[in-house]
């Protein structure tokens, strides 16, 4: 299942509201959702931008990925740059993990 986090439309003609909703690719714009992850009024005298950064970055992780618009509203707050920090330290933690060394393990043939 293919997730998106993208824009949910609200609001009056020439007065758009918009939520930003984690939903499943194939439903409709302002259909069904899984989470609310945030708000957006992008009215220039009521500009207001709301973020859940730990949803966000929880929905990152589990592999959903940001409409054009969404991301720009994302990266403007700094999400990405910390979901790119917290990607960074888990793989310098992998890395720098010490390996097991390969125990060889001896056949009865090879022992004779």
């Amino acid at each position: 299942m293919a997730v998106k986090i993208r824009l949910k439309r609200g609001g009056a003609k020439h007065a758009a509201y918009y939520r930003i909703v984690v939903a499943d690719a194939r439903n409709q714009r302002d259909g069904r959702f899984i989470d609310q992850v945030g708000t957006y009024n992008p009215l220039p005298s009521e500009y207001k931008l709301t973020l859940d950064e730990d949803k966000i970055i929880d929905w990152l992780n589990k592999g959903a990925q940001l409409t054009d618009t969404v991301r720009s509203l994302v990266s403007k707050k700094g999400v990405l740059a910390k979901f790119a920090d917290q990607k960074a330290k888990k793989v310098v933690k992998k890395e720098a993990a010490p390996k097991k060394a390969a125990a060889k393990k001896t056949t009865k043939k090879e022992s004779k």
